[in-house]
């Protein structure tokens, strides 16, 4: 399965209690498991020159599923599928202002960025038309 079929066969989302404290998310509180598609329609919306760094984006998307937290680990592991697919969209001739602009949630510096075939370049020159600065 490529990176543009894992994003678009995705599963639905849940919501999960925390059974124990964790990773600084407390004991009994309510956690979204998001999927692709959620990351990507986010991502997608985010207005040309800002970025909003992933802690901005979970805390968003709890907020809007009515959640205390969203998962950290999936966070991080459906950004990556959103970010591949999208780039494989542009390798495979999409215009770039088709693509969803997943470097404006992924920091050059980074571990996801280190692991994108895009590579960090891709990202900084993303980056500098930000209206602010990587963060």
């Amino acid at each position: 399965m490529n990176w543009i079929e894992k994003r678009d066969n995705c599963k639905s989302h849940q919501i999960k209690k925390i059974t124990k404290d964790v990773a600084g998310m407390k004991a009994g509180s309510s956690m979204l498991i998001a999927n692709t598609f959620i990351f990507d329609k986010y991502i997608h919306n985010i207005p040309y020159g800002e970025f909003i760094p992933p802690k901005n984006m979970r805390i968003d998307l709890a907020l809007k599923f009515n959640c205390d937290v969203t998962c950290p680990l999936t966070t991080g592991i459906f950004i990556r599928v959103v970010s591949e697919a999208s780039y494989q969209e542009y390798i495979d001739g999409k215009p770039i202002n088709a693509i969803t602009p997943f470097w404006r949630v992924v920091s050059p510096e980074s571990n996801i960025a280190k692991k994108l075939a895009c590579g960090i370049d891709f990202i900084i020159k993303k980056a500098r038309r930000r209206k602010i600065s990587v963060a």
